[in-house]
């Protein structure tokens, strides 16, 4: 179990895709200006990286080194297809606010990177791991900035539920600011780029901090006190 904590500690935090790897970036940046936009994208993300991270898994061994890359492209393409046409069935509106960005999912480094880097040299339920772990990992990111944004530019949260929850979701719109006007900056893509950085910038200081309350390790070699 350690070793699955460890894949979840990983996509999570110590090495989040959005936040470390700072992977995936144009997605990121571009839709997270609410949080209704930012859960949308992060959940389809989570979707395709978890059941392509399963489906390279699945068939590696009958993959040859020559094609690999190929393969694992035309497998992820399957997925967002398939993400894409249920999205436009289902969340007809919410699709069309996100627009290019959902075929774009394809060209994600972070997914094609978890496939050839861990779903093509481990087992299944490790590969499904990852993939939950890192999809997780970058919706957390796209959930912080698109909160963030949110609450800046409109004074918001959960503006415009009803999109991706149905029309029972329409009057969960929290207000966090009355009378606010908004802080236009905020809702441009000027102010994701400052809104990333200042998340990035807060991630680093826990981990500094974290890191000045573990015990000093002795040097090599040392003898115990």
């Amino acid at each position: 179990m350690s070793e699955y904590s460890d894949i979840t500690k990983k996509g999570l935090w110590t090495n989040n895709p959005g936040f470390v790897q700072l992977l995936g970036l144009c997605p990121l940046l571009a839709v997270s200006n609410t949080v209704v936009n930012a859960l949308g994208l992060g959940l389809a993300t989570l979707l395709v990286l978890t059941a392509s991270n399963a489906a390279v898994a699945a068939i590696r061994d009958s993959v040859r080194d020559e094609v690999r890359i190929p393969i694992f492209v035309m497998v992820i393409a399957a997925f967002v297809t398939a993400i894409e046409l249920l999205m436009n069935a289902f969340l007809h509106e919410l699709y069309l606010i996100l627009g290019i960005f959902i075929p774009l999912i394809v060209t994600n480094c972070a997914i094609i990177g978890r496939a050839e880097a861990f779903a093509s040299k481990n087992s299944l339920r490790k590969a499904v791991a990852d993939g939950l772990a890192m999809g997780g990992g970058f919706g957390l990111a796209l959930l912080l900035l698109g909160g963030l944004r949110e609450v800046l530019g409109q004074g918001t949260l959960l503006a415009d539920a009803q999109l991706l929850f149905g029309e029972l979701a329409r009057g969960w719109t929290i207000t966090v600011i009355p009378e606010f006007r908004g802080f236009l900056l905020a809702a441009l893509p000027p102010g994701a780029f400052i809104g990333l950085a200042f998340l990035i910038a807060g991630k680093n200081m826990i981990d500094r901090r974290l890191a000045a309350r573990q015990p000093a390790k002795p040097p090599i070699g040392a003898e115990p006190a």
